[in-house]
């Protein structure tokens, strides 16, 4: 008789593949568990966010001047001194490597404390050209 199609053969056969099915699929709803959970608790402390609906104070325009930046962000760190939120927004901003000013700190601050942007713009930029 062939071993391939010996019914115990194939029952355990199955049942191995269907275990390990379970397993991955378990595995993957996990993953994806801990994403939604991440998520969510993002979108929980944006919505306690000062900043909420003043999006033009912390993200530069195109082709501002320095004195014109220097202005905004202190008016965005007005903002981010009396949030709620401030660690949970720095923290954010230095893990996923944010543009603009995100919990009381500036792109250029976060760069010097070694969280670096995949793109730099402005004199981050111009310096590494020069160098």
């Amino acid at each position: 008789m062939n071993r391939d199609l010996n019914p115990v053969v194939l029952k355990q056969q199955i049942s191995s593949d269907v275990e390990s099915n379970v397993i991955s699929i378990k595995i993957d709803t996990e993953a994806q568990t801990a994403e939604s959970e991440s998520l969510n608790e993002i979108l929980n402390w944006g919505r306690l966010a000062n900043c909420k609906g003043k999006m033009r104070l912390f993200f530069a325009p195109k082709a501002e001047r320095p004195q014109a930046r220097h202005r905004r962000e202190a008016k965005a760190q007005s903002l981010c001194i009396v949030c709620p939120v401030q660690t949970q927004c720095f923290e954010f901003a230095r893990q996923h490597h944010e543009y603009g000013y995100w919990g009381g700190e500036s792109e250029e601050e976060r760069h010097r404390a070694g969280f670096t942007i995949a793109a730099p713009i402005g004199i981050r930029a111009r310096n590494q050209l020069v160098h």
